[in-house]
């Protein structure tokens, strides 16, 4: 098998708006604007990768993705995607931190390898075709009515289960959780998402209160850096915990799980720096009998495409929020996934990742160039 080395890559500003705002906690979203690389090989393959910077949770924005892409893709020119070594060598050592635009090259070199190999991604990665994927549906915050409302509709849609972004004050999410179980009755699943908004002794008290609800489990109840804290609540709260902004890298997952924080991990590829490093996070979770989920920031189907294909790869893998693309205005790609009735997705059988976007498209979106 030829090498194929890398010869020129390309990356993009990939803006979308969103079908209607998506508040949490946090901040208020009503774009996607994300970043989209293109890697060309000497033999003419393409592969594709996507990256959603989130500045409140990943520490990135699209302007410092697309100022540093650069240099990391000077660093890739000349390798091969089947040489993972050099390539994450290159990834870690160009600059440090910047996981979330790493991540897009990360994606995009997986998808090069895999084609290389002639084999579907989740193939590649040791993958099982027949696990079923069903993402959730999530609400942002809003009135109790309005989100009651939201939850009820993705029910008779036929959603499996929906995501509660709660994480205000305890009158107000305990109203909303409320409306929203007896709009739906006792049998949806619910999860709810603080992003965290509360401090442990809100959080506390918080989930104390939900438990009436049947809440499956809560997301990210307190600040990222409070590891002691999350350990209190997980301890003392009768919903389960989740840890997302806590758990970015292999490391992370190594210091939660000595503390003993959660009892879930939440993986997104644009936080973890792409699939090789998540699947170390991956790795951890099995060895200490944790269970995770893969979630989404505000990607295309692209990136989700890649992650659906991470998510056939891993036993460890159980729960799927898998929802963005469902909230983007428009769907610039080719290929991909596709979301049948009640949020099930489907993965094309083709080489690589299977997902791309046109050269039409391309043409009138922001690009810088590399070779």
């Amino acid at each position: 098998m030829t090498l194929d080395p890398i010869r020129r890559i390309r990356i993009f500003r990939l803006d979308i708006p969103l079908e209607q705002p998506f508040v949490i906690s946090l901040e208020t979203i009503t774009h996607a604007h994300n970043i989209l690389v293109a890697i060309e090989t000497q033999s003419g393959r393409i592969g594709w990768g996507e990256c959603s910077p989130y500045r409140s949770i990943n520490g990135e924005t699209q302007d410092t993705g697309i100022a540093i892409a650069p240099a990391i893709a000077r660093a890739l020119l000349g390798l091969s995607a089947l040489d993972r070594v050099s390539w994450e060598k290159a990834l870690r050592t160009t600059i440090a931190g910047h996981r979330c635009i790493k991540s897009a090259f990360d994606l995009a070199l997986y998808d090069l390898a895999a084609q290389q190999s002639n084999l579907p991604l989740y193939a590649f990665l040791g993958g099982n075709p027949q696990k079923a994927l069903y993402t959730d549906m999530t609400v942002g915050i809003g009135s109790p009515e309005k989100m009651a409302a939201a939850a009820l509709s993705y029910q008779q849609e036929g959603f499996y289960a929906v995501k509660l972004k709660v994480g205000t004050t305890f009158a107000a999410d305990i109203a909303r959780v409320a409306a929203v179980r007896q709009a739906v009755g006792p049998n949806l699943p619910l999860r709810i998402d603080a992003n965290q908004g509360w401090d442990v002794a809100t959080a506390v008290r918080t989930l104390r209160a939900l438990a009436a609800y049947d809440v499956e489990y809560c997301e990210q109840p307190i600040a990222h850096w409070d590891i002691a804290g999350l350990t209190q609540v997980r301890r003392l709260s009768p919903v389960p915990i989740m840890a997302d902004e806590a758990l970015f890298d292999h490391h992370d997952a190594h210091r939660l799980l000595q503390a003993e924080a959660c009892d879930f991990f939440n993986i997104k590829l644009s936080k973890a720096g792409g699939i090789a490093p998540a699947t170390r996070i991956v790795h951890l979770a099995e060895a200490a009998g944790l269970t995770c989920q893969v979630g989404c920031f505000s990607e295309s189907r692209l990136a989700i495409t890649a992650l659906a294909h991470f998510a056939l790869a891993h036993s460890a893998i159980t729960q799927f929020d898998m929802d963005s693309p469902l909230m983007l205005a428009e769907d610039p790609v080719t290929g991909g996934i596709r979301y049948t009735s009640g949020g099930k997705i489907t993965l094309p059988d083709t080489v690589g990742i299977g997902c791309s976007c046109e050269e039409s498209t391309l043409a009138g979106w922001p690009m810088t160039l590399v070779e």
